[in-house]
């Protein structure tokens, strides 16, 4: 077990590039290895969860060439995956193992999606109902609510599926399971949820509707493969954009952010916060929009989330925790339980670590309740095996009066391997 330790360092300075945007890598993956040709994915994200899938998509005989920076996928077409040997395990990522027994779900072929501890404990029964109506024989533990998920694919028909909670995970799914299926797959949810899917789908020419909350697609189109550029995660550049909004003197520059609404919760929450954020330089790439960003510290307020806020901001909410803690006044979160489904309980793992950093946070079934302005205190907390909430909790320390040690930190490799080194290299160059 690894662990991290974090001294207060003054205030960071400087120019970095975060990850490429982890639900685009996926995706990019994905459309890439269904399509018909070759294609080249720039700035993909090369944390643990990606890479997870593109071995998963090697092992169905998808051809990948990897470098530092670029991947180089050659197609298989709609028909040409072919059955794996072992099952494919998708570690920590969600994201990879819902959209992959999508696609899964129209082989005409057996196969085994697995994961680490913490994902075979991940509600999975949300995807694995709808993929049964369309056709699908899937199989696992309590009744396919758990994984290991056993799939013998087949032929699909396009069904009328209405999610009783808004997921970009759910969609997805039900997208990708659309492609191989007969007829239109028509999909609604409550809230708009994150459109990564569609943005990716219509860049590629795959013909789909879209209006508001609802999605539909015709089934079985040949599309050809287009080269990706991958935009830098905002989940990732969130823990830098709070970081330097806290710190006294600091002044960071976020270089090719991606900047899809359904995503920039985050930023909307923080200005109403009282953050000094500004976006230049900004453009659309590959269907998504991208800028820099420019965050200089700023004093905080306490504000109120409501369940309507919660989608666009659902991966932000461990490094949101930390900006409410030294914010002015009370901040409150309601209808965030999906937190609790995470890679670990979200809501739990933050009120009990930042307790031990001397933040007042009450725990409540959906949310909580802080009281800012605190006095943080350094002091020894572990991750929970979350990486989001180890990276909140070094945010957290550089804010302290005392180093703290993060126990349980190789999570972090899962979507930011370098966030440490980013870190370091803000703090140098403030010095």
């Amino acid at each position: 077990m690894s662990a991290l330790t974090i001294t207060p360092n003054g205030p960071l300075r400087g120019t970095i590039r975060v990850p490429g945007d982890k639900s685009i890598t996926h995706r990019a993956l994905l459309t890439s290895a269904l399509a018909e040709g070759s294609a080249t994915i720039t700035g993909y994200c090369r944390g643990d969860d990606c890479l997870n899938t593109l071995r998963a998509l090697q092992a169905l005989g998808v051809a990948i060439e990897v470098e530092t920076d670029t991947v180089r996928v050659w197609g298989k077409g709609l028909g040409g995956l072919t059955e794996p040997v072992l099952p494919l395990d998708c570690g920590n990522s969600g994201t990879g193992l819902r959209l992959l027994a999508g696609v899964l779900a129209g082989q005409p072929f057996f196969s085994i999606l697995t994961g680490d501890d913490s994902l075979r404990r991940r509600p999975m029964g949300r995807i694995v109902n709808p993929l049964r109506m369309m056709g699908a024989a899937i199989q696992g533990r309590k009744g396919g609510e758990l994984a290991p998920l056993a799939i013998q694919g087949g032929t699909l028909q396009g069904i009328e599926y209405r999610s009783p909670v808004p997921s970009a995970q759910i969609k997805s799914a039900v997208l990708f399971a659309g492609l191989f299926a007969q007829g239109e797959t028509r999909f609604s949810e409550p809230a708009p949820s994150r459109d990564h899917t569609e943005r990716m789908f219509r860049y590629l020419g795959i013909p789909l509707e879209t209006d508001g909350c609802h999605v539909v697609l015709s089934g079985r189109p040949t599309y050809t493969a287009k080269d990706v550029s991958v935009p830098g995660d905002l989940s990732a550049a969130a823990f830098f954009i709070v970081g330097a909004s806290l710190v006294p003197g600091s002044e960071v520059r976020i270089v090719n952010i991606g900047l899809n609404p359904a995503r920039t919760g985050i930023l909307d929450v923080l200005g109403e916060m009282g953050a000094d954020i500004r976006i230049v330089n900004q453009r659309e790439d590959a269907g998504e929009p991208v800028g820099d960003l420019v965050v200089r510290a700023a004093p905080l307020r306490g504000v109120t989330i409501e369940a309507a806020d919660v989608p666009k901001m659902i991966d932000e909410f461990p490094i949101f925790c930390v900006a409410a803690a030294l914010a002015e006044g009370r901040t409150v979160v309601t209808g965030a339980e999906e937190l609790r489904v995470k890679e670990t309980d979200r809501i739990h793992a933050m009120a009990t670590e930042m307790t031990k950093l001397n933040v007042p946070i009450q725990e409540t079934p959906d949310g909580f309740v802080l009281d800012g302005g605190a006095v943080v205190k350094g002091g020894t907390c572990t991750s929970h095996g979350d990486h989001r909430v180890a990276m909140a909790l070094a945010i957290t320390a550089l804010t302290g009066d005392a180093p703290t040690t993060i126990l349980d930190t190789d999570c972090i490799a899962t979507s930011f391997p370098n966030f440490h080194d980013n870190l370091l290299e803000l703090l140098t160059i403030s010095l």
